[in-house]
C-alpha cells in the first residue's frame, strides 16, 4: 500500500467500502485524507462515522495494480 508492504491482511473482493483502522493509516503514513459525510451500518447495528477518505490508494496484490477509495475508521468508542 503506497510504498509499504504489509503482509497477511484479510482482503474483500469489493463489497461496497473499503475500511482502513486509523491507526494502520498513521503506522502506513499515508496523504491526503478527505473528510467524508458518510455513515455506515455496521453488522452489529451500530451506525459509525468514518473520519476521513483516501481517495486513489495504489494497492498491488500479486503484480496486479489496484487504485482504491479507503474509508478510515477509529477502533473503539469516541
Amino acid at each position: 500500500m503506497g510504498k509499504n508492504i504489509v503482509k497477511n491482511v484479510i482482503l474483500d473482493g469489493g463489497f461496497g467500502v473499503n475500511i482502513m483502522m486509523e491507526e494502520l493509516c498513521k503506522l502506513l503514513g499515508l496523504p491526503n485524507p478527505k473528510p467524508t459525510p458518510n455513515t455506515l451500518w455496521m453488522v452489529d447495528q451500530i451506525i459509525n462515522k468514518p473520519i476521513e477518505l483516501i481517495k486513489d490508494l495504489k494497492i498491488q496484490i500479486h503484480g496486479i495494480l489496484y487504485i482504491e477509495t479507503c474509508t478510515i475508521m477509529i477502533i473503539g468508542p469516541s
